[in-house]
């Protein structure tokens, strides 16, 4: 079967982007099934060393062109430049038909926009990774409820969705759950040369951004980004002895608060100075000692069930994560390798247990990730096979 994955990897060339993405290929092809990355996204590609939207798409095809080849993915990629409607990639001018013979589209985070080439595939899965805020946006008629509603299945990160308790609308979808697969076997490979004095060595930290756009509001309550959580943890470095180095981009405006959150005992980093690509941010994780994370406002104040890809990935890697709880450990396990907490005295406990019982945790880590975002199985599940 051809399986269509659609992603922003060329689009947004950073490290945990192209993770997100490139795990339900990986997922898919363990399956055996013929599968294609496709990049479509109808808007103008990013420039990241000038952080504007650019006509050029050379630094983004070239990136991608590199992903694909260290993956073993080197001829089955497509990229189309929204600028000039031109495609890039292996298939060339071929494009369209190999996408016209697809028999599944699988729209990760709704990255490609349908076009009339898209929209005929037979089976398209609309896969949300961002739940209550994409959930508020389908909530009035408009082209973004429509394009949604073009596909014949639709998933999302937000595991409460539908059931008592969550405020998440599902604006009259029937969503199903679902996770961030995981390609567990190269989280166990080493992409850099060993460090003995790397920045992340024998640290708690995480990859945030202070805050990725404005709150959103529903039913007269506003929904807000990660800076709203980190305040209220803003003190627990002053809590325990563990040290703590957090990859945090500065948000829209720029308004992080990084001379506040260093005099709390904060390391705070910039990711596109130390972990700018796949490589580097996969370094980064398997350096660390550990994660602690908060989530999204409205995540937690939603209780939308949501699990963060980026803590599954730590757990492939054998490291104990410590994430704030939006409804998701009543899904998943929580207590093992996976630490749930609502506040600052939860989080010193969980870092207390995790500090006090390393190897055991590490191992319920590994464990837990294989059994439960496995990419062959959560890819599995999205097929109904």
């Amino acid at each position: 079967m051809r399986i269509l994955v659609t992603g922003l990897i060329g689009q947004y060339a950073f490290g945990g982007v192209t993770w997100d993405y490139l795990q339900y290929v990986l997922g898919f092809r363990a399956l055996g099934h013929d599968v294609w990355y496709l990049e479509d996204t109808a808007t103008w590609a990013y420039d990241p060393i000038k952080e504007e939207p650019s006509a050029d798409c050379s630094y983004n095809v070239n990136y991608l062109e590199r992903v694909m080849h260290e993956f073993d993915l080197g001829d089955r990629w497509i990229y189309r430049n929204e600028a000039d409607g031109k495609y890039h990639g292996p298939a060339g001018d071929d494009a369209d038909r190999v996408i016209r013979e697809a028999d599944v589209l699988v729209n990760v985070s709704g990255a490609c926009w349908l076009r009339d080439v898209t929209s005929a595939v037979p089976c398209k899965l609309f896969v949300d990774g961002d739940p209550m805020f994409t959930h508020i946006g389908l909530t009035e008629p408009g082209r973004h409820r429509d394009h949604v509603l073009a596909h014949q299945q639709h998933f999302t990160f937000g595991l409460n969705v539908g059931r008592v308790g969550c405020k998440v609308p599902t604006a009259g979808i029937a969503w199903k759950p679902t996770v961030q697969p995981i390609a567990i076997d190269w989280w166990r490979r080493n992409l850099l040369p060993p460090s003995a004095h790397h920045v992340a060595r024998d640290a708690w930290t995480t990859v945030m951004n202070w805050a990725s756009y404005k709150p959103q509001e529903f039913a007269g309550e506003a929904y807000g980004n990660k800076d709203i959580e980190f305040l209220r943890f803003v003190d627990l470095p002053r809590h325990t002895n563990e040290r703590f180095v957090l990859a945090m981009g500065q948000g829209i405006g720029r308004n992080r608060p990084t001379e506040r959150l260093n005099d709390a005992g904060w390391t705070i980093i910039e990711p596109d100075v130390h972990l700018p690509d796949y490589a580097t941010y996969h370094d980064f994780l398997a350096n660390s000692k550990a994660e602690w994370s908060i989530a999204k406002n409205g995540y937690v104040k939603s209780r939308s069930g949501w699990f963060s890809c980026r803590s599954a990935c730590y757990l492939a890697l054998g490291r104990p994560v410590v994430v704030q709880d939006t409804g998701w450990s009543e899904h998943l396990p929580a207590g093992e390798g996976a630490l749930a907490f609502d506040d600052l005295d939860g989080a010193v406990r969980g870092i207390a247990a995790v500090a006090g019982d390393y190897e055991r945790h590490s191992t319920a880590a590994r464990a837990f990730a294989g059994k439960h975002f496995d990419a062959a199985k959560v890819c599995a599940d999205l097929l109904g096979t």
